[in-house]
């Protein structure tokens, strides 16, 4: 444990044969809440929720996935969704006591596998847009996104306004935010995160919705899903079939919200789980 320059207690944890980076909040001794964030997110992505869980009566721990921020990159490379599940349930293990699951997006994929896995020590997996099957119109602007960001950037305000682009926001990045997620390498700025993370096949392969599904017909943890009303990788149809294949699936909706990406806060989920925490 250490405290960083921003006064927050940063914690190393064990992954599957590598180390990973949270935040802490909140008592030591409270029921543990886990937190994972999105592909080409960071751990600060849930930041402002992990304070709210805390400020409940929680200690909440927001993680670094491999490859991203401060944890580890996988010497081996291996990005695939079951690497990162595997992440997961070993920081499960890891602790004591029951916890609580919560991710967004690839970070709510990893959570969902590893939670289906350590279903005895786990007492909810609450997702923030994402379900077992998404839509591919979805996934191809992520990919375009992770295409366009290959090269670096001269600047953050390049960086911003390729997000915005791709967000379909435009102007809307908060360029000293987004500072915060970007490497030099030489004289251009990078995502802070491995670029094989974002390789093509580790990108929704055919494989990941295959494990997804048969983890969705298995799961006996209590799951909750959180789709945001204007996402384009969880649309209503994908809801539905979620809910065909997890009978006992809460889902709900985020209004006006759209899928996440780099830079983005997940703080709008916040009071959803703090209600289903209880």
């Amino acid at each position: 444990m250490s405290i960083g320059a921003d006064g927050i207690e940063r914690v190393r944890l064990p992954g599957d044969g590598l180390t990973l980076t949270a935040d802490a909040f909140g008592d030591p001794a409270a029921p543990l809440v886990l937190f994972f964030h999105g592909g080409g997110q960071s751990r600060r992505s849930w930041r402002g929720a992990a304070r709210r869980v805390a400020d409940a009566g929680y200690r909440a721990l927001s993680v670094d996935l491999r490859g991203h921020g401060e944890s580890d990159w996988a010497a081996d490379g291996d990005y695939a969704l079951d690497a990162i599940a595997r992440d997961v349930e070993a920081i499960v293990d890891s602790l004591e006591g029951s916890v609580a699951l919560v991710g967004a997006s690839r970070g709510g994929q990893a959570a969902f596998v590893g939670g289906a896995r350590r279903a005895e020590r786990v007492r909810l997996v609450f997702l923030a847009d994402v379900a077992p099957r998404i839509e591919h119109r979805g996934v191809e602007r992520i990919r375009g996104f992770f295409r366009a960001s290959a090269a670096g950037f001269a600047d953050v305000a390049e960086a911003a306004a390729t997000l915005d682009t791709h967000l379909g926001h435009p102007g809307t990045s908060d360029p000293a935010r987004l500072g915060k997620v970007l490497r030099r390498e030489g004289d251009r700025l990078f995502w802070q995160w491995d670029p094989r993370t974002v390789a093509p096949e580790f990108l929704s392969p055919p494989s990941e919705g295959a494990l997804m599904e048969a983890m969705a017909r298995t799961i006996t943890v209590p799951v909750v899903m959180v789709r945001g009303t204007l996402s384009d990788l969880v649309t209503e149809d994908e809801a539905a079939y979620f809910r065909e294949i997890t009978p006992h699936v809460e889902i709900l909706e985020a209004q006006g919200v759209g899928h996440m990406l780099t830079g983005d806060h997940n703080d709008v989920f916040a009071t959803a789980l703090l209600d289903h925490l209880g």
